[in-house]
């Protein structure tokens, strides 16, 4: 999936349905209108932070170690990932799940002295025996210094773990009877404390920490999208139209090679929005982004255009790939990359950035686990198409229609229809725009390609 706005600041947005929701509200209360939700996520949003148009994309989860899954299906969609808070983020950064940048909403600030101060209030729980969990031991010490309380029997573990971890390393204190309260970072942690009677209270996210979370993923976010604009030379040499002094081609036969690369390289410059120049006889340059490049080299792991030249022309070609602050800059050091490739010395770094150094790529971000068998959309969908006409418009299906077809409730209906969707099984179509008021039909396109159906006889 390519990106809906290239001027948009694309912000995914992974937590917790609350408090996702909360980010969303803090980010759209700026200003513009709601924006579409990506299929299986809980909504979206458009803000601004200056002259940057700011667009924000949830991606809602049950539980924390679904984290890693949903930052792989937002993808190259968004430009920087905000997690609703560190737990989830620290999921997602051991699970090699975090391509691009990222950071999360502070719990060390303001959201800790609100909780500090719930619990203060009535002095119903003793603040010198309380039990944290996820916050570091100078954020606890630092906050408690400044309201002027000791933290020295004040227990803290600051390794993340399950929401059972958490809720044992919590009661286990409570029933030595060494903490009067508990304080999570996790609403799960604090669901099963309250099932086992022990006191706890949840540091949430106050609107100051959203807002300064949102600030530094838009930093983040313009940083990479200034560094996805940096100026690339490529630089691509035919070895077949080199002269030798044992041998040289007939001139007609090196025109028709050199005519025929050149057309195949204006073909892949389009792809990524390049352009190309012819340099002598047996040298052409390629004039392009760091970013457009990105997805052409696999995030700068293969050399561009030398797979598809061999494969469709049966031609090699040398490749050399340079960034700098001029095209002067990145040329040469396209060259030098070049010469190192034709010289052996390091032939897998064929890229160089704007310092001169060797381009090393970033880790390959893992997939998502292959489903085993069917997808468990493919019998709703069957049972759809069955009782469908073939023809395409019979194929548009909402909500209503999809229960009556199914024998099942509109809301039940609805489940059934995203479950279509994540799994590649349809595709949610544009609302339709109606003078009746209430909230807009939201149709599907039923992808019955899909299915493996045999050829009448």
């Amino acid at each position: 999936m390519q990106r809906q706005s290239a001027g948009d600041l694309t912000i995914g947005v992974v937590g917790p349905h609350e408090l996702v929701e909360r980010v969303m509200l803090s980010g759209t209360s700026a200003a513009g209108p709601a924006a579409t939700a990506l299929p299986g996520t809980a909504g979206g949003g458009t803000g601004s932070s200056g002259a940057i148009a700011r667009r924000l994309v949830a991606a809602a989860y049950r539980d924390e170690q679904e984290a890693a899954d949903k930052v792989l299906r937002l993808g190259p969609v968004v430009d920087v990932c905000l997690f609703a808070s560190p737990v989830p983020y620290e999921y997602a950064r051991k699970a090699g799940a975090l391509a691009g940048p990222a950071t999360c909403v502070p719990l060390n600030g303001s959201a800790l002295y609100g909780a500090l101060l719930r619990a203060g209030h009535g002095d119903t729980y003793d603040l010198a025996r309380v039990s944290v969990d996820v916050l570091s031991r100078s954020d606890v010490e630092e906050a408690y210094a400044e309201l002027g309380l000791t933290a020295h029997s004040v227990h803290v573990r600051e390794e993340t773990g399950s929401a059972a971890t958490l809720a044992a390393f919590h009661e286990r204190l409570w029933r030595r009877n060494e903490t009067s309260l508990a304080l999570t970072c996790l609403n799960s942690v604090a669901e099963r404390l309250s099932a086992a009677g022990v006191s706890v209270i949840t540091v949430r996210p106050t609107i100051s920490a959203i807002r300064a979370g949102l600030r530094t993923a838009t930093l983040l976010g313009t940083q990479r999208r200034l560094e996805e604009a940096q100026l690339a030379v490529v630089v691509v040499e035919v070895p077949t139209l080199r002269d030798t002094q044992r041998r040289s081609a007939p001139r007609q036969s090196r025109e028709e090679l050199r005519l025929t690369v050149h057309r195949f390289l204006v073909q892949e410059a389009q792809r990524i929005q390049a352009t190309v120049s012819p340099m002598g006889d047996h040298c052409f340059h390629v004039t392009a982004t760091r970013g457009s490049l990105y997805p052409a080299t696999d995030g700068f792991r293969v050399p561009p255009f030398t797979e598809r030249a061999r494969a469709g022309l049966a031609i090699a070609l040398d490749v050399g790939v340079g960034m700098g602050r001029t095209a002067q800059e990145a040329e040469a050091h396209a060259r030098a990359a070049l010469g190192r490739s034709q010289s052996g010395q390091r032939a897998g770094m064929f890229a160089l950035d704007r310092e001169g150094r060797a381009l090393v790529p970033a880790p390959r971000q893992p997939t998502l686990p292959p489903q085993q068998g069917r997808p468990k959309g493919i019998e709703t969908l069957s049972r759809l198409a069955d009782k469908l006409a073939g023809d395409d418009a019979a194929l548009v299906v909402d909500a209503e229609l999809a229960g009556r077809l199914l024998s099942v409730t509109p809301r039940t209906a609805r489940r059934l229809l995203r479950t279509l969707v994540d799994e590649g099984l349809a595709w949610p179509l544009p609302p339709s725009r109606t003078p009746q008021p209430g909230r807009p039909r939201q149709f599907y396109r039923l992808i019955v390609e899909k299915l493996d159906r045999k050829p009448a006889r």
